[in-house]
C-alpha cells in the first residue's frame, strides 16, 4: 500500500486529491493535510467584497467531502518535511501542528511514499508597512473571510456618499512584485458597476494602482487579443474598459507604505509620491508558506534542494541565472517534480517559476518593480490534476516515465474579469491566452497563438462565470460524474 500525502486544499491541493483517491480506489491511502477547514472557490470572493455573494456560497466544509472519498483529513499546518526521514525513522515524513479542538497546538509526524506540496502562497502583507485587514488600513479580497470584511468596509463609505459626501476608493497592488493583478482589477471594476447603479458615481473617485508598466500586463507580459477582427493588446483593452468604467489610473507603482487614509508609493522613475483614500483593497505580495526542509542529520536544508529563498518549491524548471532575453519557454517545468527528491511534486503557486514573464525593472533607488507570474486558478488546477495522474500511474505500474506534462508555456488559460454582477446588466470580459507562458520561438509575431488568444466584453461573459462558479462548486463537492468536468 502506497502513502500519498497532500498539503493544501485549495484548487491545487484539492484537484490533486480527488484524482489521486479515484485512481488509486481503497488499496492505496490518501491524506489531506490543510489548517483551513474550507474549500473555498476563490474566484468568486470579488462577488463577496460587493455584497452580491455570501460567504456559504463560495466555501464548504471539506470533512464531509474527504469522509465520503474516504481520503484521512488532518486540520493541521505543515512545519517541516524531513525527505530523507531522520535518525530515528528511515521513511520520509512531514511535521504538522493541529490547530483547532482538544489537539490544537500538538504536533505529529505524518510519514509519506509521495507528497504534493500544495499550500499555495502566505499572503505577504508584512512586506509592506501597513497594508493589510490586521491593521485596520486596507482591506483583501484574497479569502473569503476578507472578501467579507472588505464589503462591510465598502458599504461604509458608499453610506456616507449616500448622505452627501466624496470618497476616493484605491484599488490594485499593494507591493511592487505584487501578482493576482486579475483578481484587484475585477474589483475595481466591480465596485464601480455597484456604485454606478446606486446612481453616486459623481461622488466616487476610483482609482487604479498598479505595479504593471503597462496596464493589461497581469504579470503574463501584456497580450495580444483578437477582438471583433481586429489584433488589441491588452493595454488597449484595459484602459478601455477602464475609462468606460469612470476608472483613473496610476501605473509603474509599488506602494511601500499604507497609513490610514494615506498610501505611499515609489514610482519605476525613482520618484516617492502619496495618494490618500477612503477605502483601499490592495493585494499583498506572495511568499512560500514557509515550510522548512531538513536531511537525515536533521540539518536544515530548505534553501536549494527543496526550496528557492522565496520559499516556494524547487521543481523541474530551469533555473539558470541569465538575462531576460534569453529565457525561453522551454525553462517552464512540467512534471513538478523535485529533481532531488523523485518523490516530492509541487502544485499551482507553491512551485518556484524559473523567471518572471514580464520583464523585470527596477527603480532607480535598486526596488525591482514588476509582477510576479501568475499561477492560479486554471493553471493550479490542471497541475494539480497532472501530478495526481503521474503519481497514481507510477504506484500502479512503477514506470517514471510521466505521460501527463503540464507546461504553463504549452498551456491555454481561459480567463473571465467580472465586470459587474447582474442578470440582464452584469458584464465580463472573457479572455483566452494561449501559451500563458509567452514562447517568441514558435510564436515570433506575437509571442502567442493569435488564433487562439481572443477577447471580448459584454453580458454573456457574466453569465459564463457565474455557471462556471456552480460548475467548479459542483466538481470540488465531488457531485455526480465531477471528474468528467475540465479544471
Amino acid at each position: 500500500m502506497a502513502k500519498v500525502v497532500v498539503l493544501g486544499a485549495g484548487i491545487s491541493g484539492h484537484t490533486a486529491a480527488s484524482f489521486l483517491k479515484k485512481k488509486l480506489g481503497s488499496k492505496h491511502e490518501v491524506v489531506v493535510v490543510s489548517p483551513s477547514a474550507y474549500y473555498q472557490w476563490i474566484p468568486s470572493n470579488i462577488w463577496v467584497g460587493i455584497g452580491q455573494m455570501s460567504v456559504d456560497q463560495v466555501r464548504f466544509k471539506l470533512e464531509k467531502v474527504y469522509k465520503k472519498w474516504k481520503i484521512e483529513f488532518k486540520q493541521a499546518k505543515a512545519l517541516s518535511i524531513h525527505p530523507e526521514g531522520n535518525k530515528d525513522s528511515d521513511k520520509p515524513f512531514v511535521t504538522i501542528e493541529y490547530v483547532v479542538g482538544d489537539r490544537q497546538g500538538k504536533k505529529e509526524t505524518v510519514d509519506y511514499d509521495f507528497l504534493v506540496n500544495a499550500t499555495g502562497p502566505k499572503l505577504n502583507f508584512e512586506a509592506t508597512e501597513g497594508l493589510g485587514p490586521s491593521t485596520g488600513n486596507s482591506v483583501s479580497v484574497c479569502s473569503y473571510d476578507h472578501a467579507a470584511h472588505a464589503w462591510v468596509e465598502l458599504q461604509k463609505s458608499i453610506a456616507k456618499m449616500e448622505a452627501g459626501e466624496k470618497q476616493t476608493f484605491l484599488i490594485g497592488t499593494g507591493h511592487a512584485m505584487a501578482t493576482c493583478q486579475g483578481a484587484a482589477f475585477e474589483y475595481a471594476l466591480n465596485v464601480a458597476f455597484e456604485v454606478k447603479k446606486r446612481k453616486l458615481s459623481h461622488l466616487a473617485d476610483i482609482i487604479w494602482i498598479t505595479n504593471e508598466y503597462e496596464l493589461g500586463d497581469f504579470g503574463m507580459g501584456g497580450a495580444f487579443v483578437k477582438r471583433g477582427g481586429y489584433i488589441t493588446p491588452t493595454r488597449v483593452f484595459s484602459e478601455s474598459i477602464l475609462s468606460e468604467y469612470g476608472i483613473r489610473w496610476i501605473k509603474r507603482a509599488g506602494v511601500n507604505k499604507v497609513e490610514k487614509g494615506l498610501v505611499h508609493y515609489e514610482t519605476l522613475a525613482g520618484e516617492y509620491k502619496t495618494q490618500e483614500y477612503d477605502f483601499a483593497m490592495l493585494i499583498p505580495g506572495f511568499a512560500g508558506a514557509g515550510i522548512k526542509g531538513f536531511n537525515k542529520n536533521d540539518e536544515e536544508i530548505t534553501d536549494g534542494s527543496l526550496f528557492k529563498p522565496n520559499g516556494f518549491m524547487t521543481v523541474d524548471a530551469d533555473y539558470t541565472q541569465k538575462p531576460f532575453e534569453e529565457w525561453r519557454a522551454s525553462d517552464w517545468p512540467e512534471t513538478y517534480q523535485n529533481p532531488i527528491y523523485d518523490n516530492i511534486f509541487a502544485a499551482g503557486i507553491a512551485f518556484a517559476p524559473p523567471h518572471s514573464i514580464s520583464k523585470p525593472m527596477s527603480t532607480p533607488n535598486g526596488t525591482p518593480m514588476f509582477p510576479s507570474p501568475p499561477r492560479t486558478g486554471m493553471p493550479s488546477g490542471v497541475i494539480g490534476k497532472v501530478i495526481a495522474l503521474n503519481i497514481s500511474r507510477r504506484i500502479k505500474t512503477g514506470s517514471k516515465d510521466y505521460k501527463h506534462k503540464a507546461s504553463m508555456a504549452r498551456m491555454a488559460a481561459a480567463c473571465i474579469v467580472s465586470a459587474g454582477y447582474g442578470i440582464r446588466r452584469g458584464k465580463a470580459a472573457t479572455m483566452t491566452v494561449a501559451p500563458i507562458v509567452t514562447d517568441w520561438e514558435k510564436y515570433p509575431q506575437w509571442g502567442r497563438d493569435i488564433n487562439s488568444t481572443v477577447g471580448e466584453v459584454g453580458l454573456a461573459g457574466h453569465w459564463i462565470k457565474l455557471f462556471l462558479h456552480y460548475m467548479f462548486i459542483h466538481k470540488a463537492k465531488g457531485y455526480p460524474f465531477w471528474w468528467l468536468l475540465p479544471e
